[in-house]
Order: C-alpha cells, then structure tokens, then sequence
C-alpha cells in the first residue's frame, strides 16, 4: 500500500473518472462509436456493437483496434465520435473544493481528445486546476495500457513517478504507473459497466486505493497532508 504524503503530482483519467458515470457522458460516446463502426464496415449496430466491445477489450480503444485492423483515419473517428452533448456533467463544488486543497500539480492523461477533455473540465467547473493534458493524439494513437504512452506522458511533463498519484476507472489502466512506482487509486462506479467488467478480472495488486466519491477521497486525503 502507498500512501500520499510524497506525492508533488496528481494525475487523473477523465471519462468516468473525474466526471460520475452515472451522468451518462460516455454512453453517448459509446453509441457514437458503435454507429462508426457500423458505418466504417458497413455492417448492421447489432454486429457492430459486439465488435466495437472487442476491440475495445483487445486493444485499449475501439479506436486503436480500427487503426490497426482496418487503417481507420483517427482524426475522422474522434472528431464524430466526441460530437456530444455535455450538458449532463454536472458542476461538482466539492471537487473543486477537494482539488483546491490539494497541494501540487494536477494533471489530465486520457485516451480522449484535449477538445474533449476541456469541455468536460468546463462543465464540472474544475479548469482552473490543471495546467496540462495529455490526450490520445500526444500518445500517438496508443491508449492505456500500453506502456509506451505513460512513459512518454512522463518524459513530457518531466513528472518524478515515484512522487506521483494516479487516478482511473479502469484497473488495468493502472498496472503500468503501479510498476513505474506511482501510487495508484480506481474510481468505481455501479454505472460504469465496461469498466467493472475489465475489473471483475484476476487480481488487482496494482491498485492501492479504491474510491466510489472522488471529491470525498481526495478531500480525505489532503486533510491527512503533513502541510494540514
């Protein structure tokens, strides 16, 4: 177990992360992409929905899998796949507030886009708290979990693993910084069904923290600061 009295930078996944599934954001996301994928292979949703599932599964992403399956234009897919409608994330005051108390700096590292990414920080109300994201494009195309991305994530935000917290929904996302010496915390959600698939799979020793209230654990946690 690795505790955060160390930590100088705090790292976080966006979807379904820093946002609560139960908002429903990434549904819209999903169903976006289920509809490419019956576009780009000009197959029926339903068989395209089982496909997108494991492509998903295999490679990180759906669209990772359609790069390297079927040479999918990435730009094309995230520009459709991310046109949304945000109004369902909700402003959250107390992860603002939680946020705010945190000392050091915080950090987004997504599988998404920076447009993405911005527009979900504006509608929680929490922008002024990051001052870098590192998006699927900075990553090349590779997502979570592949070890690649993180090492380059590190590289450039010149970020101490050892002295780093990382935040995400998925388990296997946090295997690599658990490795790389990062102290490591899932966000958990009973609406976050892909998530708690992946999650329901062998154990989990790469995750030191889990949390369904991200506000609350990291209001919780600043409280145990030696500066507090």
């Amino acid at each position: 177990m690795r505790g955060f009295d160390h930590i100088e930078t705090w790292v976080f996944d966006l979807d379904n992360t820093l946002y609560p599934a139960s908002c429903r954001l990434f549904d819209q996301i999903d169903r976006k992409m289920t509809g490419l994928v019956s576009e780009i292979l000009k197959i029926a949703p339903t068989e395209a929905r089982t496909i997108q599932k494991g492509l998903f599964h295999k490679y990180g992403t759906t669209l990772r899998g359609l790069m390297v399956e079927h040479e999918v234009d990435p730009a094309y897919f995230l520009r459709h796949a991310h046109d949304i409608d945000y109004a369902p994330v909700p402003l959250n005051i107390r992860l603002d507030e939680a946020l705010h108390a945190l000392p050091g700096r915080k950090l987004i590292f997504t599988n998404g886009t920076v447009s993405h990414a911005e527009s979900v920080l504006e509608r929680l109300g929490v922008t002024r708290h990051f001052n870098d994201i590192f998006d699927i494009v900075h990553s090349d195309y590779i997502p979570k979990p592949e070890r690649g991305p993180y090492e380059k994530f590190i590289r450039q935000t010149s970020i101490r693993p050892e002295t780093s917290a990382m935040f995400e929904d998925i388990a296997r996302n946090l295997e690599a910084p658990h490795d790389m010496g990062m102290t490591t915390v899932l966000v958990t959600s009973d609406d976050n069904a892909d998530a708690n698939i992946l999650n329901g799979i062998g154990r989990a020793d790469h995750v030191h923290h889990v949390t369904s209230d991200l506000a609350e654990f990291l209001k919780s946690v600043s409280a145990k600061l030696p500066q507090h």
